[in-house]
């Protein structure tokens, strides 16, 4: 019997151990990159929607680190793609022009925003604008380079 339970269970450790990504690993590391934007992003919207209270300096502060992330994912696509599964295309590594294009676009749509959260006595709607900049930012690399 002890037998029994000790092979299952080193059945379940062996089995979850190899779904894992190496959090030092590019993919590991824009994964972790890529998830903090989308939770700042998901409370931003959040807020300008009504599913969250609206709350500026929390909203300014979710822009200035939206924005600093803003340019860091990029940086680990490696030239080559990796081996291991990864939610983007091949796209990815054959139009490198047309995905720094996308990148440079988030970038510009973040700062942009940082900008409009700058000035004193923001109401939702002054934001509402620049915010969607930003959404559609991320929207269009998703469906040129992103696999679902």
């Amino acid at each position: 019997m002890k037998s029994k339970l000790l092979l299952v269970t080193l059945t379940c450790l062996l089995i979850s151990a190899c779904g894992g990504v190496d959090p030092d690993s590019p993919l590991g590391k824009r994964k972790a990159l890529f998830k903090e934007m989308m939770t700042l992003s998901e409370d931003m919207g959040g807020m300008l929607r009504g599913r969250l209270p609206y709350d500026g300096a929390a909203f300014a502060d979710h822009a200035r680190e939206l924005d600093a992330l803003a340019s860091q994912p990029w940086r680990h696509f490696p030239q080559v793609r990796e081996e291991q599964r990864s939610s983007a295309r091949d796209e990815v590594w054959q139009r490198q022009e047309r995905f720094q294009q996308l990148a440079r676009e988030l970038e510009e749509a973040t700062a942009a925003l940082v900008l409009v959260v700058a000035r004193p006595e923001l109401k939702p709607a002054d934001l509402r604008v620049p915010m969607q900049r930003v959404e559609d930012a991320c929207e269009s690399c998703h469906k040129e380079f992103r696999a679902y």
